[in-house]
């Protein structure tokens, strides 16, 4: 066990425990804002998707069926305005997390090798570094950082946790930046489809990386914008060279997603309309939340998309999520991703819309 805490962080979310109890006891039950992970149904069309899939009692393989790369990439070329993308260029994933977390390690990083991520920052990107026992780096600005061993670039727009979206100016510049000093960038865009006060731009945009996919991969889910998280599906688009050797080691890995959720992302990446349906919903329980945030006191920065509020009273994150705990709403210390997050709090939009406006009325 002290090799494993020798590599990696204590596990943040049980440092929550204690706010979640003090929370829980409000008479009227824990309004939980801290884990984003979905609370509205699974789309019909998805779930008859997934039966009808049941009976598959052969293995799946890795780089998914026909019909799952055809709705990958028609999907990136739809809604993303991606160009030319053939099977070579997606790759199936069990959920996005586990690329994050074994991404460096799979690409064969260890010690001299160094990892780079956003200052403020989902906290698996340093994970994956320490598994793989490589140097991680946070940055505000990554064409600022110094190239030499840089192996891996993480980009996050939208942002988690801060909802901040990269312009595609922005984008542009540090995917330039990264094909000059030969660093292989991959953009975690798994909030895409979630902007509200900005309009997320991928990094497979033409307009972005100027009709080449080389030296990029970007990451997307289907947990947010199809409330899948609980079917572990998700998927890489990007660079053939890339992506592979990845799909030969995920195949030795035995990291096959299952066949009845193929099925299910099918269906998902093929309908618009739930997405739309449930866009709503968030931006709904968003308004709500942001005024009732505001009259509480609080400030709002970034949030101009993903399913997060940044939000602050200029104190220690702790103290926040202590004087919240005490109106029976649980939240996430900034602290968790990363020291200069530690004055705000994330608030999650992933909560019935009963339990929304019970949080309101504790607030107002």
């Amino acid at each position: 066990m002290s090799a494993v805490s020798d590599r990696l962080p204590v596990f943040p979310w049980d440092k929550l425990e204690p706010y979640k109890k003090t929370a829980a006891a409000h008479p009227d039950g824990i309004v939980d804002l801290s884990v984003g992970t979905p609370v509205d149904p699974v789309p019909d069309l998805i779930q008859k998707a997934l039966v009808d899939a049941a009976d598959s009692p052969g293995y799946p393989t890795v780089w998914g069926t026909p019909a799952l790369r055809d709705a990958i990439t028609g999907w990136l070329e739809r809604r993303l305005g991606a160009r030319d993308v053939t099977h070579r260029h997606v790759l199936p994933l069990v959920g996005s997390k586990e690329l994050v977390a074994w991404l460096p390690t799979q690409l064969g990083l260890g010690p001299g090798d160094k990892v780079a991520f956003p200052r403020l920052a989902y906290p698996t990107y340093e994970v994956g570094a320490r598994l793989a026992r490589a140097e991680h780096i946070a940055y505000d600005d990554p064409t600022e950082l110094d190239p030499a061993g840089l192996k891996l670039l993480w980009l996050n727009s939208p942002s988690n946790p801060t909802g901040r979206v990269l312009s595609k100016e922005e984008l542009t510049r540090i995917v330039a930046w990264a094909r000059e000093h030969g660093v292989l960038v991959f953009s975690d865009e798994c909030y895409i489809e979630l902007g509200w006060e900005a309009d997320p731009v991928s990094v497979l945009h033409p307009d972005v990386n100027g009709g080449s996919f080389e030296g990029i991969v970007s990451v997307h889910s289907l947990s947010k914008r199809s409330n899948l998280a609980g079917y572990r599906a998700a998927f890489l688009a990007g660079d053939p060279d890339v992506l592979g050797p990845l799909l030969e080691i995920r195949k030795h890995g035995g990291m096959m997603t299952s066949a009845p959720t193929q099925a299910a992302v099918v269906a998902a990446l093929g309908d618009d309309e739930h997405v739309r349906v449930q866009r709503e919903r968030y931006a709904a329980r968003r308004e709500a939340l942001r005024g009732a945030l505001l009259a509480h006191g609080f400030r709002i920065e970034h949030s101009e998309a993903s399913l997060y509020l940044w939000a602050t009273r200029d104190e220690s994150c702790w103290q926040t999520v202590a004087h919240l705990a005490d109106l029976g709403i649980l939240v996430a210390p900034g602290d968790f991703y990363g020291p200069a997050g530690e004055q705000f709090v994330r608030v999650a939009l992933t909560a019935t819309d009963e339990r929304v406006r019970a949080a309101v009325a504790r607030l107002s």
